[in-house]
């Protein structure tokens, strides 16, 4: 099994993070280059995550080899050949080879490529494509040129801060650019790791246990809703606003104009029912050489091809967001409803759109679905809740006593010490596993979950766009490596924590250790574990939203006036929807009964009436009728008549 197992886990990280982005990503609208970028930065992420536990398991064993080691300094040669034998027998029976050993010199390679490559994305790339996809320009020089303009800064500050690290190297030569690039960038990562994780250890508990409240997620969901509608009449304006100027500058710029085919690049990017309203309105006979109207220049062109870029995207992320967030409201309404149901079947109001599967339909049935939603599911979220409790607590003492090594304080590093005396290897990369997921989960949920970074979200069902996309693959390439070296210290395997000369895994000696920049690593370990305690109370007595609730950003606050407002705004919102749905579904049920019963009479109808008309063409002398069927061609017209405005929509 020698590297038989990092091969598997190599394969199905691929496929997994291939699904992932399949469910969150639509491969027929967006571009190649995001679709490739997101798909390489989640699979190095998670290649980081599933390989490391190999890693330690691994590394345990070769300590153990390397405990077991007792060479004879003065034998004969026969003797000590005959010692060395029996002393190889002996360490192979003491130290069990793991089933997931991974061979010498293939991690160290292994980690470089993985590293190095993420880095090179969430630092250069994934920025420059970022900016590339929200350019105006019209020609690839052109979106080349703003992304570089607009990540001037971006770039500007790395030169400063590598112009400063080689100024440090020259005044220090015993370190290395390398390290002390590694070093920063872990540093910065370990101090906003904090940040989040001092949030996510306790929202993310106390999230399930609200759940499991009866009627009060219902009411939280009310609350957003009425938030949300805000948000989308704002967009819905915005775009309108963008469309108006849209539609004067394609009704000033002709056909025969120069400019015409960045207008045409402008309406490509439009909703289609403005498209279409634009086209209508369309003069295809109005003079090409009127020379009283105000032509707008290439660069205020582009400054509207980004702002409708912008508008739409806005639009269509409120959008979707509505649309989820209606689900959920009707879904728990629904909930309310059947939970004093004596039939024990759960009955939706409005059917599912999504397709039924064949596990629904023979598993999941009306019954089994009331008894989980209406019986089990609270009961679950709570013993869920206490169980991410308890971990969380964990987590919060192993970060504030991890430094002490004389007794060992850390709970974590306790859990896989007794696992390693006994070689426990399945159990000590199962433990690893499940700790890394969970500190990734905090920590990243953090960052969907705060309002300021509302501009990005991750729907499924193919529904997130591109920047949200991209911006996750930086997210996650930046702050795995320093949470993963984080979760090194917490079980002692960093010897910068440990202080001890032991076996250090492949991934510390590739990417470094959780040393910082000497001019600030007194007193870091100090306040470091402080700071993250501080955050977790004042999360847990809910100081930052009181806060922004003070300072007149809505929070969802339950002793508020105007949180009771919102809600009730929502609440009727929601109702207001539920009634459009449901004169559409009494629309469709209409039509169905009136085609069911009429349809049959209609179509045999229809057919004798298209076969009467075909035998009267068919004795038709059609040069009588239609002189000439060619249609002219009218040069330099763009957008103008039927034929070609479905060209529009070609790239929509």
């Amino acid at each position: 099994m020698s590297g038989a197992a990092l091969g598997i886990e190599i394969v199905v990280v691929f496929f997994l993070a291939l699904f992932l982005l399949h469910r969150y990503a639509d491969f027929r609208k967006q571009q190649r280059m995001v679709l490739f970028g997101t798909l390489l930065a989640w699979y190095l992420c998670f290649l980081i995550v599933f390989i490391l536990p190999l890693d330690i398991s691994t590394t345990i064993y070769k300590q153990c080899k390397i405990d077991h080691e007792e060479h004879p300094l003065y034998f004969p040669k026969f003797a000590y050949i005959l010692t060395l034998c029996v002393f190889l027998d002996s360490v192979l029976k003491v130290c069990y080879k793991p089933w997931s050993y991974i061979p010498d010199g293939i991690m160290p390679v292994f980690w470089r490529v993985v590293y190095w490559t993420s880095q090179c994305l969430t630092w250069l790339l994934l920025p420059f494509m970022q900016s590339y996809a929200r350019s105006g320009g019209f020609s690839i020089t052109g979106k080349i040129k703003t992304a570089l303009i607009e990540n001037a800064i971006y770039y500007g500050t790395y030169l400063l801060i590598f112009g400063s690290l080689l100024i440090y190297v020259a005044v220090h030569p015993q370190y290395e650019l390398q390290t002390i690039g590694i070093t920063a960038a872990n540093t910065w990562g370990l101090f906003l790791l904090v940040l989040l994780l001092g949030y996510g250890l306790v929202e993310i508990p106390r999230s399930y246990w609200n759940a499991s409240r009866r009627g009060h997620l219902l009411i939280k969901t009310y609350f957003k809703a009425a938030k949300l509608m805000t948000e989308k009449a704002d967009a819905q304006e915005n775009l309108e606003d963008v469309m108006e100027e849209v539609r004067k500058v394609q009704e000033s710029i002709k056909y025969n104009h120069p400019l015409r085919k960045y207008i045409d690049t402008v309406l490509r990017k439009c909703p289609v029912d403005y498209q279409e309203k634009m086209g209508r309105n369309m003069d295809d006979y109005e003079d090409f050489d009127d020379k009283q109207n105000t032509y707008p220049s290439e660069k205020s062109l582009v400054k509207l091809h980004k702002q409708v870029i912008y508008a739409v995207q806005r639009h269509n992320r409120t959008r979707v967001q509505w649309l989820i967030l209606l689900q959920q409201a009707m879904h728990l309404e629904d909930v309310a409803k059947n939970e004093t149901s004596s039939a024990h079947q759960f009955v939706r109001s409005f059917p599912s759109t999504e397709p039924t599967s064949w596990l629904s339909r023979y598993f999941y049935t009306p019954t089994v679905e009331w008894y989980w939603e209406c019986l089990l599911k609270h009961w679950f979220y709570r013993l869920l809740a206490v169980v991410l409790s308890l971990f969380s607590v964990a987590v919060v003492w192993s970060e504030c006593t991890f430094f002490s090594t004389r007794p060992v304080l850390s709970l974590f590093a306790v859990f896989i010490q007794l696992a390693e005396r006994d070689y426990n290897y399945l159990y000590i990369e199962m433990a690893c596993f499940i700790t890394i997921f969970f500190l990734c989960t905090c920590v990243y949920s953090t960052v969907f979950r705060i309002r300021v970074f509302n501009y990005y979200y991750l729907a499924s069902h193919h529904q997130t766009d591109a920047y949200s996309l991209q911006f996750s693959g930086m997210l996650f390439c930046r702050l795995t490596p320093p949470l993963c070296l984080n979760f090194l210290g917490l079980i002692h395997m960093d010897s910068a924590i440990s202080h001890q000369q032991k076996e250090q895994t492949a991934y510390t000696s590739i990417m470094g250790s959780m040393r910082v920049l000497s001019f600030i690593a007194n007193g870091f370990y100090i306040y470091y574990p402080m700071l993250i305690l501080l955050l977790c109370i004042a999360t847990y007595f809910s100081l930052g939203t009181r806060c922004l609730n003070l300072l007149g950003f809505q929070q969802f606050v339950g002793d508020n006036e105007m949180t009771s407002d919102l809600i009730d705004e929502g609440k009727e919102l929601i109702r207001r929807e539920k009634r459009k749905l449901q004169r559409i579904e009494d629309g469709e049920n209409r039509r169905r009964e009136w085609k069911e019963r009429y349809g049959n009479t209609r179509e045999d109808t229809a057919r004798n009436r298209i076969r009467n008309e075909a035998a009267e063409m068919t004795e038709t002398n059609y040069s009588d009728t239609v002189p000439n069927t060619r249609r002219e061609h009218v040069p330099g017209r763009y957008l103008s008549m039927s034929s070609s405005r479905s060209r529009i929509f070609d790239d929509v």
